[in-house]
Parts: C-alpha cells; structure tokens; sequence
C-alpha cells in the first residue's frame, strides 16, 4: 500500500532538519525516524548494530575496510550479497527498512536518501531545510559546546559526508532544489514556520495526487 504520507527530510548539518522532522511528527502524531532507522534496519537485516552506526550516512569506505568489516556479516547466504562491500549492504537495508516503514504507517523519515528510496510513492513529501551559515554555525556551538573554528569544522565535515553519501548512492544532487519537492531556509521563517509550511504542502500535494 502506497497511501501512506511519508514525508523526509534532508538536511544541512546545523539547519534545524531534526528538529522540524520531530515537530512535524508530533503535529501528525506519527513517528519520526532519525537514528531509530539504524536500530530497525539491523534487526530486519541480521547486521550488527554497531556496522550501521559505523557507516551512518558516511560516503563509501575503501574496499580494504570493507573486507575487513565483511567478515562481521550476518546476512543473505546468495554469493552476490556476501561479495558485497558491507558499505553497500547497510545501504540496502537501511533502503529496504525505509520502505517498509512507508508501506506500514504515515511517518517522517529524517536523511539517509530516504526520498530516494520512496521516489515511486506518490504520498510521499521530500524535504530539504537549508540554513544560514551564521546561525548553523551558531546552533552547532551551542549544541556540541565548542569555539566558532570547531563548528565550523563539524559543519564542513558533515555536510560533506552528507552530500558524498546522497549522491554517491541516489541518482540526485544533495541539496539541490531539483532533487526535492520542497527547499526551506529555516532562517528564513523560523523552526515552526518551516513546520506550518511542509504541512500546508503536504497537504496541497496529497489534494493533488487524489485529484489525477
């Protein structure tokens, strides 16, 4: 079933995107998953925890390290599956959980290409929140309790392994409004105004989506 309102976000690190994913989760009374997904995808896939978090939303690894951690694969027995780097069977199953979650229930699904994964659902709402650098650079100061050089180095750092991660497996760019259905500067119109608007949206597009 396909009827579910999915809606997900991406992100820029320090934008706010987590916040505004749970908020709208609450004022939809749905879940959000964020970090929850890893928990789910290693249950549903056999892998251990841990490989997940090693690799959470991370580019590709080199295939030394991927062998290495291969051997901690719990998996499929086929031989193409077991020949796969482990990078590329946590994506898999992060992809396949992210899909069962979207057959099962309304929910919001923060990061890990999940827009990508839900491409062929009409209900689903692709997001991406944007912010000033400024403000990120603000809030990641606040958050981790580092000095302005630190934050921004967090912020460089992770918006890179953000972008490499999406456009090495989707077949989209990061963060380019093309890719989405939706583009927010939160410093713009603040957390809940970035919330009222993908609601309104939402809302819009499922109208839309009935009437065809």
């Amino acid at each position: 079933m396909k009827g579910n309102l999915v809606i997900t976000i991406g992100r820029q690190c320090g934008s706010g995107g987590k916040t505004i994913g749970k908020k709208l989760a609450e004022k939809l009374g749905v879940k959000c998953y964020d970090k929850e997904l890893l928990s789910l995808a290693a249950k549903e896939s056999g892998l251990c925890e841990e490989l997940f978090e090693t690799h959470d939303e991370k580019p590709t690894s080199s295939f030394l390290y991927s062998l290495v951690m291969d051997t901690y694969s719990m998996g499929y027995a086929n031989s193409a599956y077991m020949d796969m780097p482990i990078n590329h069977k946590i994506f898999l199953a992060q992809f396949d959980t992210i899909k069962k979650l979207a057959d099962q229930e309304s929910c919001v699904v923060v990061g890990r290409c999940a827009d990508y994964a839900l491409s062929d659902y009409p209900n689903t709402v692709t997001v991406f929140i944007s912010a000033n650098d400024d403000e990120r650079q603000g809030h990641l100061k606040d958050m981790y309790k580092v000095d302005d050089a630190k934050a921004k180095d967090i912020m460089v750092k992770t918006d890179k392994k953000r972008s490499s991660y999406y456009n090495y497996y989707s077949s989209k760019k990061w963060g380019d409004s093309r890719s989405y259905d939706l583009c927010i500067n939160s410093s713009a119109v603040g957390i809940d105004g970035a919330v009222d608007i993908i609601l309104e949206f939402a809302k819009a597009k499922q109208a839309y989506v009935a009437a065809k």
